[in-house]
């Protein structure tokens, strides 16, 4: 197993993950196994209990109690295929019954059944968000478990009323010529109906992701790769003209978990403008009351705890981003970004205006994009 892959817990994005179980049949070309090594991994396996699992996450050096966001099984299985589904009831059921009230995210593309919502529903502490992943995606080569499998479990799950976890039509991959069709484009608004919110995003198109369209003859999505998501600027406009009449619409995935739980953004996103331009009046407020810019002192004081960010600068502080340098890999930006519900950004990749951590493919050059 590479050794990247043994880190059962890391940071990912929006939240701290947790991946003891690997392996997944459903075969999506797109998927994140390429690029830890694991896409003949197709049988899952647990690489410790679960019982350890949550220990190893708990006492990690980037979790806060009642504070980082936690993701289940997003890396290298998905948490409701029948073998699976028993790991993930067990760690959210440990994870609830430390009375933590973290948010906890699991991410799914399969059939779940009207038992979980009862099983749900008897968590009272941590804050749980399934996010139903729906694409549309017609190609079987490309996509081979059907869509409309998270489209039902998506409408099953939302519909009890006055339950403690919500849902979110998770919104991806979206691909210009695969599945950006006005069709598709109105089924998703349809679907969004269902959800408490929507988050919509582009395709992770990485090397290893590349070199397996290639050798099995798919077609390639973008002439080039790219480290982040690629979401063309015609597309969003697109997106965005479809969803004019939706309330919920969002470009990131904090922010649509944390409107669903009615809580200000855990990543901090306020203070960006083109990020927060189709978000509710009220949810700005929300966002607008817990915003807090801090100083260089409150960084270094955070900063200090971690080993690995000893050697970080503070190039700069605005109204919506700490830019820092210093830092060898993303995680510990990660940790400071949750400590400090503030967003931090490593000088080495800037966030470039309309685009705030996307691919440049598909937009024009520069600062300028109007």
């Amino acid at each position: 197993m590479p050794e990247r892959a043994r880190e059962v817990v890391e940071y990912r994005k929006s939240g701290l993950s947790l991946n003891h179980i690997q392996g997944c049949p459903l075969d999506c070309a797109y998927c994140i196994r390429h690029t830890y090594g694991l896409w003949d991994q197709r049988v899952p396996r647990a690489l410790m209990s679960d019982a350890e699992a949550v220990e190893a996450l708990v006492n990690h050096r980037y979790f806060q109690p009642h504070v980082t966001p936690v993701q289940v099984f997003n890396r290298a299985t998905d948490p409701f295929l029948p073998v699976v589904r028993p790991h993930t009831f067990a760690v959210l059921e440990d994870l609830d019954a430390r009375n933590l009230t973290n948010h906890v995210l699991v991410i799914t593309r399969h059939q779940m059944k009207a038992a979980d919502v009862d099983r749900l529903e008897r968590l009272r502490h941590i804050k749980v968000t399934l996010l139903f992943t729906y694409s549309g995606i017609d190609n079987r080569q490309i996509e081979p478990y059907p869509s409309r499998v998270a489209a039902e479990s998506l409408k099953l799950m939302s519909n009890p009323l006055n339950r403690r976890y919500r849902t979110v039509l998770y919104w991806r991959p979206l691909v210009p010529g695969l599945n950006d069709s006005p069709e598709h484009l109105d089924a998703a608004y349809e679907l969004s109906k269902h959800a408490d919110t929507t988050v919509f995003t582009g395709l992770f198109y990485r090397d290893q992701i590349a070199e397996y369209y290639q050798a099995n003859g798919l077609p390639e999505p973008y002439g080039e790769t790219a480290r982040r998501k690629i979401v063309p600027e015609t597309l969003e406009r697109r997106i965005l003209s479809t969803f004019a009449g939706s309330d919920s619409l969002f470009r990131k995935t904090s922010c649509a978990v944390s409107f669903a739980h009615g809580d200000p953004d855990y990543n901090g996103h306020y203070g960006i403008p083109d990020l927060c331009d189709i978000c509710l009046l009220a949810q700005l407020d929300l966002c607008r009351g817990a915003h807090r810019v801090p100083t260089r002192q409150q960084i270094h004081q955070v900063a200090s705890t971690l080993p690995d960010a000893s050697d970080l600068v503070v190039v700069d502080i605005t109204e919506g981003a700490a830019v820092v340098s210093g830092l060898i890999e993303e995680q510990p930006r990660y940790y400071l970004q949750h400590a400090l519900g503030f967003q931090v950004h490593d000088v080495r990749h800037p966030h470039l205006n309309r685009r705030h951590g996307r691919a440049d493919i598909g937009w024009k050059d520069g600062t300028d994009n109007g």
